[in-house]
């Protein structure tokens, strides 16, 4: 089991040149902008205040950095798919994220965070289908487990493989920030990729 004893919000960086030193290994989390993305990184990290959870959605527009352990850093990207964000600000999103997972040399992996009650998103396969085309290894994290009855889990988890066009190099877990479900499995991929 991973021991979390330091985790700190370093900087927000809209820009390349704000991005932190190539020291440490960096896993990318992604995910649309309601899918739970903050609630996922306090509750692995064990510190419910670490990420803001924001009532408005979309409201990520840099990339945030945050220091694990001084080991590792996970890196918050702007949620996507929300409406209400005007093209030019999307665009300005898009080219961030691209230059990103295109030119970051310390780029393990990224954990790409889906609702395990629905089937993916449009947004959802083209941000899997990005990761592949860069050969960035990806943890698909399905939150929200503990909505699903139990015999939905296994035919959710296929629908949602089915339409990611699920890589089966890649892993699929399961995860609630209620029942801190997938914490543990989580961390062992994560550090796993790290260490690649």
């Amino acid at each position: 089991m991973y021991k979390i004893h330091k985790a700190q919000f370093m900087l927000c960086a809209a820009w390349k040149s704000q991005w932190p030193e190539n020291d440490l290994p960096e896993i990318c989390l992604a995910g649309r902008s309601n899918v739970g993305k903050s609630s996922f990184i306090n509750t692995i990290t064990n510190h419910s205040k670490l990420a803001k959870v924001s009532g408005t959605p979309g409201k990520t527009r840099t990339l945030n950095f945050f220091n694990i352990n001084d080991e590792l850093r996970l890196v918050d990207v702007p949620g996507y798919g929300y409406a209400k964000v005007n093209d030019k600000i999307k665009e300005s999103f898009g080219d961030m994220l691209d230059t990103y997972l295109r030119e970051r040399d310390v780029l393990k992996g990224l954990v790409l965070i889906v609702d395990y009650r629905h089937k993916p998103t449009h947004d959802d396969k083209m941000m899997y289908d990005y990761a592949k085309h860069y050969h960035i290894p990806v943890i698909v994290v399905a939150t929200k487990e503990d909505k699903l009855k139990r015999n939905d889990l296994k035919k959710n988890e296929k629908i949602i493989k089915d339409t990611l066009g699920f890589d089966k190099n890649d892993i699929f877990l399961r995860f609630s920030s209620l029942n801190k479900v997938g914490i543990d499995e989580v961390w062992e991929r994560i550090i796993e990729l790290c260490e690649q």
